[in-house]
């Protein structure tokens, strides 16, 4: 059984991190801060003017941990990694499949499916935990039309069409999104969803998270031998993790959305922590960042029930979980890919 391991966030700007035997030392003028055995970790995230040695680049590589190179405030930049692992033969497989209709569209329904059953979940708790507070009529229409598309997706509609009725999906969750922020509502609303640069507090939240949920499926889908690059639902793009960001789909809502929404209700952020930039970027600044990242990390200790596997599991292995049963769907072994779906 696979465990979950750590993943060190390193925000400090300035600090380097290098080699030492078996360790990761992290040092900020020449002072070591932080140093840590490297079979503790599952992937390195640098923000910002933060640098690596080439000799611990190596044994990230040669230990399969993954590194990611990042913008202060989040953007992608680089990655590094080693050899690519897993069977060639898998590999294979997974790009015919990229290149026949049917069996893209039947794991981009599963997906989208997914996808659309976690947003009506997030929905529906809201309506159970938060009556009171909520319009509870506009978010139980929001949730029977997330019914009617995912009884729509059940037909057999060709990609496009799958598609159109995820972006239908996306409008009806978003419309009543901002209903579930239910404290801060001055410094915290939500009108609309943007990003490339995200333009509100609660946008730049949502980017923020959805780049470290990009980070931790693209890792567990080269752990099992897939190429994050070849996707389904997303097709391919230069540069792009089309893989990854089909998978990360499922967690969007049960993960990225809960916590950024779980984070403002509790006041765990707060608006001064963010700052908007001439160009109407909003971005957070460094204690905000680490106040998000130290959230997140606590939210992959936590355990939840497997649907398919009926395994109880940390949350943090859940991306590992799917990459494997997607292995699993596209070697044959399994006759569908079962999506995550929360409960």
């Amino acid at each position: 059984m696979k465990k979950l391991l750590n993943t060190l966030y390193v925000t400090t700007q300035g600090a380097y991190l290098a080699r030492e035997g078996e360790t990761v030392k992290v040092r900020v003028e020449k002072e070591t801060r932080l140093q840590l055995p490297i079979h503790t970790l599952s992937g390195i995230v640098c923000f910002g003017q933060v640098s690596m040695s080439p000799f611990l680049m190596g044994l990230c590589a040669e230990r399969d941990v993954s590194v990611s190179f990042l913008t202060e405030y989040g953007r992608f930049l680089a990655r590094v990694a080693g050899p690519v692992s897993g069977n060639v033969l898998l590999r294979r497989e997974q790009y015919r499949w990229a290149d026949d209709p049917v069996k893209s569209t039947a794991v981009s329904r599963s997906v989208l499916i997914g996808k659309i059953c976690n947003c009506r979940t997030v929905l529906q708790r809201a309506i159970r935990d938060h009556i009171e507070k909520l319009q509870d009529d506009a978010l139980q229409q929001a949730v029977d039309r997330l019914n009617q598309i995912m009884s729509h997706l059940q037909c057999d509609l060709e990609l496009d069409r799958l598609r159109g009725y995820e972006g239908e999906a996306g409008k009806v969750y978003f419309s009543v999104f901002d209903q579930l922020i239910t404290s801060q509502k001055e410094e915290f609303f939500f009108l609309e969803r943007n990003r490339r640069p995200p333009l509100d507090r609660v946008n730049c939240l949502l980017s923020f998270l959805y780049t470290l949920l990009v980070h931790d499926v693209r890792s567990a889908l080269e752990s099992v031998g897939l190429d994050p690059a070849v996707g389904y639902l997303h097709r391919d793009r230069p540069g792009r993790p089309s893989l990854a960001l089909d998978i990360m789909e499922e967690f969007r809502p049960f993960l990225a959305d809960r916590l950024a929404l779980s984070l403002i209700n509790l006041c765990q952020v707060k608006a001064k922590g963010f700052k908007q930039m001439e160009t109407g970027a909003v971005l957070m600044d460094d204690e905000t960042r680490k106040t998000v990242l130290v959230s997140y990390q606590k939210r992959k200790q936590d355990e939840i029930m497997h649907p398919f596997l009926k395994e109880k599991m940390p949350v943090g292995l859940l991306f590992h979980t799917q990459a494997q049963l997607l292995a699993r769907f596209i070697r044959g072994d399994l006759d569908g890919y079962p999506v995550f779906c929360w409960r």
